[in-house]
């Protein structure tokens, strides 16, 4: 995990300070983190929550928004809005310097706001919150009293967790023109919702009602016995392992379709620079390739001859269906497991070549189902007949072009 300070203006131009965690290894995405309300980017659990993104290759941006921590203006100048204005600032930010954001974190009110941002960063293709009110004026119930107060002089300083905060009128105002719920239901974007049973300052049926007005995909992660502050370190570190694991997810997804567009029949891969991740496009779908880590790769996919061995795997099988389809088969269901590896030419007694290594694919056929004998052999003999075993074994041509 390397972290760098950087800077970047809010829409007023004033500088809002923030910390890019980059993984020691290749990085496949960029995740924005928004903290709780009135924290600062260096809470630990949002330092932890980074970590996790981390190792599972996703940068992470965490900023102090406008007003607190070491961000440049004043915290009763700003409100809901604005900081919904200063997460559009800093997603541009990582698109002008680094990648787009295409994953969307936050934790309390971040999380809120991150909903109600989400809207207008094409970019992120998921979204997860961390025990976040459902509506913005839930803040209300923190102001201990002082809302009338505040409603009536028009400003007060409230104590939020033992700090002072001069807050206007304005911020309550703000905080009631807001509807995130209608924001959830057009969200368009996975939305994973963490919440612990036990939290006192937002209470889990804000979670119900996020969860009851979002569209899948949808998804609810229980933090058992964690408090708000998620202030005990293996609380964070498990939502941020969960987190990383979810969002890997979409993070394939998302970078083959953002990038990649091809042709019915066609395939399209593209390996950037920072080791053998490898985006595939095939057609209307996506995967990735990779490597293993002990040849330098992430282990983010399977490997080019895993691939081979998977075409070879399920044109196997479903070759099998056919044929037992048209038989009338009592077949049930037909596994075929492959595994490739390359064998000295000296061991191989039934091969043509004589020095060198030879590729040698070892497949393991179980059929299930009411079958003699016979019928059993005859598709063994069938499995050989699979278009792609037929080209392994055929004369092929490769033909190259730069384009």
């Amino acid at each position: 995990m390397h972290s760098k300070k950087v800077e970047f203006d809010n829409q007023s131009g004033q500088k809002l300070s923030g910390i890019l965690d980059r993984p020691d290894s290749v990085t496949v995405g960029y995740a924005l983190f928004a903290h709780c309300f009135t924290c600062s980017k260096n809470l630990k659990a949002a330092s932890n929550i980074a970590q996790a993104l981390n190792a599972a290759g996703i940068a992470v941006l965490r900023f102090d928004f406008t007003g607190l921590g070491q961000s440049e203006g004043e915290f009763a100048d700003t409100n809901f809005s604005s900081n919904v204005a200063d997460l559009l600032a800093a997603a541009d930010y990582l698109a002008r310097e680094h990648a787009a954001p295409a994953i969307l974190v936050g934790h309390s009110l971040g999380g809120t706001a991150i909903l109600q941002a989400a809207a207008q960063i094409d970019s992120a293709v998921a979204v997860a919150t961390i025990a976040s009110p459902s509506e913005p004026t839930h803040v209300t119930s923190m102001l201990a009293g002082s809302e009338e107060d505040l409603r009536e002089r028009g400003e007060a300083t409230i104590s939020l967790g033992g700090r002072p905060f001069l807050m206007r009128k304005q911020f309550l105002d703000d905080l009631e023109r807001q509807n995130v719920s209608s924001s959830i239901g057009s969200l368009r974007k996975a939305l994973l919702i963490m919440h612990a049973p036990l939290d006192d300052i937002v209470q889990i049926d804000n979670a119900s009602s996020l969860f009851a007005a979002a569209k899948h995909p949808k998804s609810f992660i229980s933090l058992d016995k964690a408090d708000h502050l998620l202030s005990q370190p293996e609380d964070s570190r498990y939502a941020g392992r969960v987190l990383a694991a979810w969002a890997s997810r979409y993070l394939t997804t998302a970078a083959a379709t953002d990038e990649l567009q091809a042709t019915d029949g066609e395939v399209i891969s593209r390996t950037k620079v920072g080791g053998f991740r490898t985006d595939v496009r095939l057609g209307e779908h996506n995967l990735v390739a990779d490597e293993p880590v002990s040849v330098g790769g992430t282990n983010l996919g399977p490997t080019p001859y895993d691939l081979l061995s998977a075409a070879l795997a399920t044109c196997t099988s479903m070759t099998l269906r056919m044929y037992a389809d048209r038989k009338k088969i009592d077949l049930t269901s037909a596994t075929v497991r492959v595994e490739h590896s390359k064998i000295h030419a000296d061991d191989c007694v039934d091969c043509e070549t004589t020095d060198g290594k030879v590729d040698e694919f070892r497949r393991t056929i179980a059929l299930e189902g009411d079958l003699t004998e016979t019928q059993r052999n005859r598709m063994l003999e069938i499995a050989d007949r699979c278009p792609v075993h037929r080209t392994l074994h055929s004369e092929t041509k490769v033909r190259s072009t730069l384009e």
